[in-house]
């Protein structure tokens, strides 16, 4: 699949003697003077309440998109060609795996049942009530002529949400619950949202029952560990040879171009083997941050936390430039035929749907979590149900890319009720993002009153009396006070991990981290051998 396309009216421009093609260096020339402008214009609106860096770009790809579709004479729309390979395998890779290496760890996995109950189950729930809705609503639109298959993969691809304005406006210090259930919200329903995508694009439609539901379901629970499976052990592998081998002994540019290039390699294999390569590579931060980033240099670990952050960031940026672009692409909209009556009750269709299919599992899950939580603290209140419901709302280049998947592949005829479910598509990923993520901040700041009363963090909480009992239960260990407390302790642990199991399991990890994995992988303490080298850096994530 071609990658660079140019307008028309450039492709007339004068021939070069280089060898190099004149359209793509002027396509290439444009998009990156249009991501400097991005971040230029993004840092100056910085403080401004009303706008983020993802809506100004979207809105920068609309204006440049206008200004070539007037320069081709409506012709196009383009200056790049965006494919599916393009998006899924450079463009979406670095920004899952920075998510998972910059991740707040303790807090992660502290709301690790709840993420899991929002990402997964919130997901198969959302995907159920607009595929059926969907299937009710469309024909009395007019939309006839899609098929079952068709009905299930609009449910996939509006279910994957992306909540990057929410995101920026919330603080992770401030307002650790919110953002880490939000967070890790979005990694996993993107990963549910493509598992469930390619489940239905197998899926054998013509015989429909119980029994191909369990498979489905045995198909999800399959990807889901393999792929995580995955992602750990490309981790513990890279640990365990940048511990062996000493690299940084030689150069530090070998130790870092290995983390980058072990973290990708697990992302392809992923994807080579027909895993969740999402999930695959997020793990793969998150073990890398553990144990990797600890084994290498100090100037190692400040270079691969800034790089792997710039390389998200730009990525990102990229996307949304080209989301707000390939929103004017003539040739779609000229393929639909559809009135603007029909484009908007369709649109509308969905996003309602949209805001159903969120509200349906939001509100009973944060509600049953608080039901089980028994400190104050980790309880979802109201008011930040809301937020979580609001940040799920918006779309982007996900919907997008599975969208075009769907209804314009290549070995498919491009059908007038194809092409409207595309620009449909695009309709409701430009409204929400550019009309909810406007109103994102202001909401949020409205809604969790942070100028009426000061935010008392979960993370700093005074330690409760489960806490103190796990503290009871570490020194009271057998080795030191003889045999006789052992059945007193395995009765005490049992009880905790009833009543406390997430603080249990954590004190029990850490235990087995320090004992097993630490002294054969490397990680916090560990000194590389490199002459001069400064010792003591500090996790930049809490572990």
């Amino acid at each position: 699949m071609d990658v660079l396309e140019t307008i028309p009216v450039l492709l007339s421009a004068s021939s070069s003697s280089s060898f190099l093609d004149t359209s793509t260096v002027i396509a290439l020339t444009v998009f990156f003077a249009l991501l400097c402008a991005c971040i230029i214009i993004g840092h100056l609106l910085e403080e401004n309440r009303w706008a983020n860096e993802s809506i100004t770009t979207l809105l920068q790809g609309l204006c440049c998109g206008v200004v070539v579709l007037l320069i081709s004479k409506f012709q196009s729309s383009r200056i790049l060609v965006f494919s599916e390979d393009l998006f899924f395998l450079y463009l979406l890779p670095p920004i899952i795996f920075n998510a998972g290496f910059q991740v707040k760890k303790k807090q992660f996995f502290k709301n690790f049942t709840t993420i899991l109950l929002f990402g997964v189950v919130g997901t198969v729930i959302s995907f159920c009530l607009i595929s059926l809705g969907a299937y009710l609503l469309f024909k009395r639109i007019g939309v006839t002529s899609l098929d079952i298959q068709d009905y299930l993969a609009v449910g996939a691809i509006l279910a994957a949400t992306d909540s990057v304005c929410t995101l920026q406006v919330l603080n992770q210090d401030e307002t650790p619950l919110l953002h880490s259930i939000v967070f890790g919200e979005e990694v996993v329903n993107d990963a549910t949202s493509i598992v469930l995508f390619n489940a239905v694009q197998s899926l054998d439609v013509s015989n429909i029952d119980l029994l191909t539901a369990l498979k489905l379901l045995g198909t999800f629970l399959y990807l889901f560990f393999t792929s995580t499976a995955l992602g750990i052990a490309a981790g513990l592998i890279s640990a365990y040879i940048i511990k062996t081998l000493y690299f940084g002994r030689h150069s530090t540019d070998c130790e870092v171009a290995l983390m980058m290039l072990m973290a990708y390699l697990s992302y392809m294999l992923a994807e080579l083997l027909n895993l969740s390569g999402i999930l695959t590579i997020f793990f793969c931060g998150i073990v890398m941050s553990h144990y990797t980033w600890h084994n290498v240099t100090e100037s190692s670990r400040v270079t691969t936390k800034h790089a792997f952050a710039t390389i998200s960031f730009i990525a990102e940026t990229f996307i949304f430039l080209y989301v707000g672009m390939d929103a004017l692409d003539i040739d779609k909209w000229k393929s639909s035929k559809a009135s603007p009556g029909t484009s908007i009750a369709v649109s509308s269709t969905l996003f309602a749907l949209v805001l159903v299919g969120r509200a349906a599992f939001v509100f009973p899950i944060a509600n049953i979590t608080n039901c089980i939580k028994k400190r104050p603290s980790t309880k979802i209140e109201l008011r930040k149900q809301f937020i979580i419901w609001w940040a799920g709302l918006m779309r982007g280049a996900v919907t997008i890319a599975l969208s075009y998947n769907q209804f314009a592949n290549s070995d498919k005829t491009l059908t007038e009720d194809s092409a409207l479910m595309i620009t449909s598509t695009i309709i409701v990923v430009l409204f929400s993002t550019v009309v909810f993520g406007s109103i994102t901040k202001p909401l949020i700041e409205a809604v969790l009153l942070r100028n009426a009363k000061p935010v008392h963090s979960d993370a700093t909480d005074i330690p409760s009396l489960d806490d103190l009992q796990i503290l009871f239960l570490e020194n009271g260990d057998p080795s030191d006070q003889g045999g006789s407390n052992e059945p007193a302790r395995q009765k005490g642990s049992l009880s905790l991990l009833i009543s406390n199991p997430t603080s249990t399991v954590h004190y029990f990890w850490r235990k087995f981290d320090d004992k097993f994995m630490r002294p054969l992988f490397g990680g916090r303490g560990f000194v590389p051998f490199v002459p001069s080298s400064q010792t003591g850096a500090a996790d930049p994530q809490t572990s």
